[in-house]
């Protein structure tokens, strides 16, 4: 897949947006990582990022991002141009009612620079599944393609971007599926969630000022939602395959978001799906927005050496039911070599394809994530146990990708002056 752009080199560069985790470092906490994140998000609006995005990670002792309506009414209120939203709501912690009253309430006072940011309801992995069976696709779309194995796809490299195998994976030990169980139990307490479009559907008919389903009873009119009726936000789809995600998105003429960060050995497949599937809608044409996990440092080497910790970090979420850890200081982790190739194995997709390096380097790795996926827009998170050196990465990427010629990076942290 390629984009016609690709031909001129004299194209701009597509627009740059942050994604942020409020990563909670080794010997840190949650409240200082908050903290940290609403400093970013000025500091991203002075870089020139068009949008910074707030996930939604639950009971994870590495991840502060738990509320992403309260982070983002509290970055809208820091800053004053750049789009401030979710990337995503999980529905299966947030009613779709909860998540469109939310985020109209942020945009009321913020309006034309919200982005409502919808994902898939977690279900637990089917165990046991393999190419000739396995669960239903109303169930296993929701499932990260690292533990579906029977949709394992081999390495490959499509015009200078690497696009992984389906790693090593599976969520068949017992122990780890009770774990596991419980935790899904209490983040979807008293949450049935209905199939993605119906749910997608009902946000967009509150928005819309109506009420999807019957009314409430004889002759009375549409159910309506005052703070999302008539909401000046966008709408988003965020999908990490070409299943029920991707194609909603496209049925309903929705832009997407699509995870090559989360799964990278996908990403091809859920463009595809989604554009295969695209009707105009809410837009008239398809609108790709690629995610990807980048750092960038001074030197190539001083990168890799700040990206090393990274590994045990997505080795957290892939092994353990307790999710991501604090993340490590460099320095204190097992270095790749030396670590034991069943655990290179389960997590070489996201190390493979994860941009670390200089400027110049990452840069290089972006313009094939944008040729190769034809994407109008490129979502950058970043991992760091250090927030300044997070910042300093976005800094020098803005700086390098060609973002505002104001910006000035300096020697720990970006520095900057807007004259916008």
């Amino acid at each position: 897949m390629t984009d016609s752009r690709s031909d001129d080199v004299s194209a701009p560069r597509v627009p740059l947006s942050i994604l942020d985790l409020a990563i909670v470092p080794e010997g840190g906490s949650g409240a200082q990582a908050i903290r940290d994140v609403i400093d970013l998000s000025a500091a991203a609006e002075d870089l020139g990022y068009r949008r910074i995005w707030f996930a939604e990670h639950h009971l994870a002792a590495g991840v502060a991002s738990a509320a992403p309506a309260v982070l983002a009414a509290l970055a809208a209120e820091r800053t004053t141009r750049i789009r401030i939203g979710s990337g995503a709501i999980a529905l299966s912690a947030t009613s779709p009612l909860q998540a469109v009253e939310q985020f109209g309430t942020i945009a009321a006072l913020h309006p034309g620079r919200t982005d409502l940011g919808l994902g898939r309801a977690f279900v637990l992995p089917p165990k046991n599944e393999t190419p000739d069976g396995g669960a239903p696709e109303r169930e296993h779309a929701a499932v990260p393609a690292w533990r579906r194995r029977s949709t394992h796809t081999p390495a490959r490299d499509v015009d200078g971007l690497h696009v992984p195998a389906t790693p090593a994976g599976g969520a068949d030990d017992d122990g780890f599926r009770k774990r596991l169980a419980r935790r899904v139990a209490l983040i979807g307490r008293s949450r049935t969630p209905e199939s993605f479009r119906a749910e997608v559907d009902l946000v967009l008919g509150l928005r819309a000022g109506e009420h999807v389903g019957p009314p409430t009873a004889p002759g009375e009119g549409a159910t309506v939602s005052p703070p999302a009726a008539g909401a000046d936000f966008e709408v988003w789809v965020l999908a990490s395959s070409g299943g029920e995600s991707a194609r909603v998105a496209g049925e309903l003429g929705l832009p997407l978001a699509a995870n090559y960060h989360v799964s990278p050995s996908s990403i091809l497949a859920t463009v595809a799906a989604y554009r295969d599937a695209f009707r105009p809608g809410v837009l008239s044409e398809p609108y790709v927005l690629v995610s990807v996990d980048a750092l960038v440092a001074d030197t190539d080497a001083h990168a890799r050496e700040l990206a090393e910790p990274f590994v045990d970090w997505v080795l957290s979420v892939r092994r353990t039911a307790g999710g991501a850890v604090a993340f490590p200081r460099p320095g204190t982790t097992t270095p790749w070599a030396d670590r034991d190739p069943a655990e290179q194995a389960l997590v070489r997709d996201r190390i493979d394809a994860r941009f670390v390096g200089s400027p110049a380097t990452v840069v290089e790795r972006l313009e094939a994530l944008v040729r190769v996926t034809g994407a109008d827009e490129v979502l950058v998170t970043t991992a760091t146990h250090d927030p300044a050196d997070r910042l300093r990465s976005f800094g020098l990427l803005a700086q390098a990708w060609g973002q505002p010629p104001d910006i000035r990076v300096g020697s720990s942290s970006a520095s900057v002056t807007s004259s916008r």
